[in-house]
């Protein structure tokens, strides 16, 4: 095997070639060499700088390295499309194809039986297979999808050169059997695809909030069980049982003015016994009774807290001379 050389590698791809027949296959290959060799000379680029592998559905030309990079990427972004679509017009609909291209840097070796080989060749013939260029290609009406690998990106790409659109190419992370591959592609990332995530992007995902019925948002719309239900549900999955009753709002403290309009008032489930004075701007004399009585009664006193009938008056009881008021013009006692 000879010693690894230096190149730039412009692979090309035609679309859907196994779904043509012997003869529309046979035409596509003669056109694609055309497309090639005529953007290749309209960048100036000469056929001796040119080395070719002829792989049935696509083409790899490996070009020196004295040939600029930008010079070959330009000439791929712009004249590429303008030669395939003027092949495309004089052909019949079986036979018009659309591309799927690769720029890369690296380095190839040409092993005893004239093959080229070498890991740089191999990532980019992974980026020309990947299903998100050929998405790319599928979901967009131009005919031309191109993808550059990582070193193209970082050695000429981002540095604005002439001709070249830095602002219109997207990291993306292409997948392959040795593992996600990044690359950057020119136009809209397919929707099929997976762009490389932002800077800051990734994350834990908030925690939902429970709402009043105990249940939390779910991943698509539907409910989770809240921390009682011991899962999760779906919003057509019954309800785990009903919510629980909210708790009373504790009592206002009791005006200064105190109101009774029947039943049987208790403060603190207490009695009060007693002269009791300032109810109602009145005089109560006696024992009041509030509620249910228990205990025993006081001596002289029925169960209910009453005097029975032929009880003596009791003691503290006014006089009917206490409770008569002064006549007109009398004076009260003194």
């Amino acid at each position: 095997m000879n010693d690894p050389v230096n190149r730039t590698m412009l692979l090309v791809d035609i679309e859907k070639f196994s779904d043509r027949d012997d003869v529309e296959q046979a035409f596509l290959r003669r056109m694609l060499y055309d497309v090639v060799d005529r953007t290749m000379e309209r960048a100036g680029i000469d056929e001796t700088l040119r080395l070719r592998a002829d792989q049935g559905d696509s083409v790899m030309e490996f070009i020196d390295p004295n040939v600029p990079v930008p010079q070959v990427l330009r000439s791929v972004i712009s004249e590429l499309p303008a030669q395939l679509k003027a092949v495309n017009r004089m052909a019949s609909r079986g036979a018009q194809m659309r591309l799927r291209t690769v720029v890369a840097t690296g380095f190839i070796a040409l092993d005893e039986r004239g093959v080229w080989v070498g890991g740089d060749l191999n990532h980019a013939c992974r980026l020309l297979d990947a299903d998100l260029l050929r998405a790319a290609l599928r979901e967009r009406p131009g005919d031309v999808a191109l993808c550059v690998s990582q070193s193209v990106w970082t050695g000429i790409v981002r540095h604005h050169h002439l001709g070249i659109p830095a602002e219109e190419f997207h990291e993306v992370t292409l997948a392959s059997k040795n593992g996600p591959l990044p690359a950057w592609l020119l136009g809209p990332v397919p929707a099929s695809g997976q762009a490389a995530p932002s800077p800051g992007a990734s994350g834990p995902a908030p925690t939902p909030v429970p709402d009043a019925s105990g249940e939390r948002p779910g991943p698509a719309g539907g409910t989770e069980a809240g921390p009682s239900g011991g899962g999760s549900a779906s919003t057509s999955a019954p309800a785990a049982g009903p919510a629980p009753a909210a708790a009373p709002a504790p009592a206002a403290p009791p005006p200064a003015g105190i109101h009774f309009t029947g039943g049987a008032p208790a403060f603190g489930g207490s009695l009060v016994m007693g002269n009791q004075h300032g109810v109602s701007g009145g005089r109560v004399d006696g024992d009041v009774v509030m509620g249910s009585v228990g205990g025993p009664p006081r001596p002289g006193r029925a169960s209910d807290g009453h005097a029975p009938a032929d009880a003596l008056p009791d003691e503290d009881a006014p006089s009917p001379d206490d409770r008569q008021p002064p006549a007109t013009g009398e004076a009260g006692p003194r």
